[in-house]
């Protein structure tokens, strides 16, 4: 046997034996043999599985949840601060001096001003202005929503109340009606102000306000005006202290209503003084009677008053009173410092709120016999009208 024989045959009997191939269907070759075992399940790592990343992730979740809740609630509360509010008419509200903003807030709810004083308190502090509400009386429009509201308590813009004070009242009648208000609050200053240094005229002030805080207004004011007014006099008025013109304009504002008059009236008192004449002045009579309470509305001026002697007596007394009788407004006050440029001595009533000028004694005289035969027939009309004359004339306002 030859080598290469013997090679051959050594490999064909090392070789396997091989089996025969049988025919499978397509299912039958994807089957894994049989004892093939399963894959092995991926594992875990140990940092998913940490409790921390779990906590995380809880967070994150929550943290969105938040931020969503919140987003909600700013978009929704914006849109309820900015629409229209539950009044149907428009209300007054006041807000004391002093008073919290947690507490305007729950007012306002309580009088039905505002649907809900926690979105009111939420945007007031979102915008910042919590502190800056400011007390006052405030008029809220029907339907205001909650940011015109809060728009409003910021401008202090509150309701203004008037008490109107005549020029011509002393300081006590003055005082009496100031008590008489009831929107002004506290006590009226326990010292009375001088005769004439009490503004006269519409005061305007909101609610809360104190008396003696409008008396300090009125005196602040009358000061101002008085001293602008002095400061523009006419040199010639022979008047030395600015005492002495509130005195005489004092004088003025009595004796006559008509503003056109004023200045003609201070001429009247101005020529007398340079001619070194006593003023007579009735209304001058009066305060030294009766001081400043005032003259009783039923009682006359008695020819035996003319002579008591009191300090305001100018029929008795040379030159002016120690002091105001009353206290002028405006037009008295420019009346003495703007004189007319007359020569008149003298003026009597005419009857009709007026009066009637005379530069002699003799003319003054003839004014004054007419003016005493039209009082006289007024008061012959008012006593037949008050007997039920049929035949008598209908009584005639005499302006005074």
């Amino acid at each position: 046997m030859s080598s290469d024989q013997q090679s051959g045959d050594a490999n064909a009997g090392s070789a396997p034996a091989r089996k025969p191939i049988v025919p499978q269907s397509a299912s039958e070759a994807l089957r894994p043999e049989p004892g093939t075992p399963p894959p092995a399940p991926k594992k875990r790592s140990r940092r998913a599985r940490s409790q921390i990343v779990v906590f995380a992730n809880f967070l994150f979740s929550l943290v969105v949840l938040v931020v969503l809740a919140a987003a909600a609630a700013v978009y929704f509360g914006k849109i309820a601060f900015n629409e229209a509010g539950p009044t149907e008419v428009t209300t007054n509200y006041v807000v004391k001096s002093g008073t919290g903003f947690a507490e305007i807030a729950d007012g306002l709810e309580r009088r039905g001003i505002i649907s809900d004083a926690r979105v009111f308190k939420y945007a007031v502090r979102a915008y910042g202005f919590q502190n800056d509400m400011k007390a006052g009386e405030y008029e809220i429009k029907a339907g205001a929503s909650m940011h015109e509201i809060m728009d409003l308590l910021r401008s202090g813009k509150s309701v203004l109340h008037s008490l109107t004070i005549p020029e011509g009242l002393t300081v006590e009648q003055i005082f009496e009606r100031i008590q008489e208000d009831d929107v002004l609050t506290g006590d009226l200053p326990a010292v009375l102000p001088a005769e004439g240094s009490l503004f006269a005229n519409t005061m305007r002030f909101s609610r809360g306000t104190t008396r003696e805080e409008l008396v300090k207004k009125m005196q602040a004011d009358q000061k101002k005006l008085v001293d602008d007014i002095w400061e523009r006099r006419d040199p010639s008025v022979p008047l030395k202290t600015i005492d002495e013109f509130v005195t005489l304009a004092s004088i003025v504002e009595k004796e006559t209503g008509k503003a056109d008059e004023r200045p003609r009236v201070a001429a009247v008192f101005i020529n007398r003084l340079n001619k070194k004449m006593r003023l007579q002045s009735d209304p001058t009579i009066l305060y030294g009677l009766f001081g400043g309470k005032g003259k009783p509305t039923d009682r006359p001026i008695l020819k035996s008053d003319l002579e008591k002697p009191t300090p305001y007596n100018t029929y008795t007394v040379n030159g002016l009173p120690p002091g105001p009788i009353a206290n002028p407004g405006r037009d008295a006050l420019e009346a003495v410092a703007h004189p007319s440029q007359t020569n008149e001595l003298y003026f009597v009533a005419d009857g009709t709120g007026g009066h009637v000028f005379a530069a002699t004694l003799e003319e003054h005289n003839d004014n004054v016999k007419r003016w005493r035969e039209v009082e006289k027939n007024r008061l012959d009309e008012a006593a037949k009208a008050a007997t039920g004359d049929k035949n008598a004339a209908p009584d005639v306002d005499s302006g005074n």
